[in-house]
């Protein structure tokens, strides 16, 4: 997730032009799926932000929640508040909690929306935190948002290994109906994580580094690790991590889709845009926080970057098309845009 400010953060989508209006769908996915996606974490925020995932015929948006800077009470307010605003729109979404209510929202044509946590601060370093908030909405974790904690290591840190509760918090989302993310985390401790895991692990929303060359990025050993438990990597859309001159296009993201295909098969490549609307007035930094820890400047984040843009979710039916173009198979062309984050999905949640 990158946070929302009126400056540098901020990822507003336009107006849907003609062209996305009048789009003519050649190849429809059988389910598409964005493993991870962000609302600021602020109760003025409009659940209709949603829309424009509806808009990108996505089935299933895994939303964050809270990170390892946010306080356990405003990730609490935070899922409370997503929860009833879902609820309250039963003609629209639809609050995924078993897998089977993949396929009802699909069938009743409504967008399936899960949570997904951060970091690993809020569990307060117990495990039998995972199923409390499992229950809560949350199907998807990673254990460190670019820092190190008393969990795991983060990719803007030092690199650490997993740490002895950390071996414990994967058996714990193992078992809890959870969905085992590396995202943000640390080298080390992202193929520790993977070599213990008895499920598989994904990279929701991470890019490769021979394409990105950004420290978020994910390098060859971890790929091919993720490949190896079953899991998948999610294509990220967030400009910085894709080394796009202007706001990524639909062949900006196939390029990172063919490495990623080339290097472990069709089978461990989706998607996770890691898109975020921009909501004026939107406040979800906490107070006395630096913001330079979580995004150093050396790392090249900050005010005079550059590369905050983000793939337009509703540009997800022009890429399923542009994969086809490009001699995907159509059942190759469903496993990228959901049918593999499905099939993680059926064996993590429980």
């Amino acid at each position: 997730m990158t946070i929302a400010t009126n400056t540098e953060f901020a990822t507003p989508f336009a107006p849907a032009d003609s062209a996305l209006r009048d789009y003519k769908r050649q190849h429809i996915p059988t389910f598409t799926w964005d493993a991870h996606a962000c609302l600021p974490l602020d109760p003025i925020i409009p659940i209709d932000l949603l829309d424009t995932y509806r808009a990108g015929h996505i089935d299933y948006v895994s939303i964050n929640v809270g990170m390892d800077m946010n306080s356990v009470a405003h990730i609490l307010r935070v899922i409370a508040d997503f929860r009833a605003k879902i609820a309250a729109h039963p003609d629209k979404y639809l609050q995924i909690e078993t897998f089977d209510d993949l396929a009802r929202a699909k069938q009743a044509g409504l967008l399936g929306v899960g949570f997904d946590l951060e970091g690993s601060v809020m569990l307060q370093d117990m495990p039998d935190m995972v199923p409390v908030f499992a229950r809560l909405g949350v199907k998807q974790i990673h254990f460190a948002y670019n820092r190190n904690n008393s969990v795991a290591g983060g990719c803007h840190d030092d690199d650490i290994p997993l740490t002895a509760l950390g071996h414990e918090m994967v058996k714990a989302v193992n078992n809890g109906g959870m969905i085992m993310d590396c995202s943000h985390t640390g080298r080390q401790s992202s193929l520790d994580i993977m070599r213990v895991s008895t499920k598989p692990v994904v990279f929701s929303h991470a890019n490769p580094k021979e394409l990105g060359g950004h420290e978020r990025c994910i390098d060859d050993e971890q790929i091919k690790a993720c490949a190896a438990t079953g899991g998948v990597i999610g294509v990220c859309g967030f400009q910085r991590f894709m080394k796009s001159a202007n706001a990524p296009e639909v062949p900006d993201m196939v390029r990172h889709i063919d490495y990623l295909v080339r290097l472990v098969g069709v089978d461990h490549v989706g998607i996770g845009l890691d898109t975020m609307p921009s909501v004026k007035g939107a406040n979800d930094f906490p107070e006395g926080v630096d913001r330079a820890i979580y995004w150093p400047a050396e790392r090249g984040y900050g005010a005079n970057a550059g590369g905050a843009a983000v793939f337009d979710p509703r540009k997800l039916p022009a890429l399923a098309d542009a994969l086809i173009n490009e001699g995907y198979l159509p059942d190759m062309v469903d496993k990228i845009m959901g049918e593999n984050f499905v099939r993680v999905a059926k064996e993590s949640w429980v």
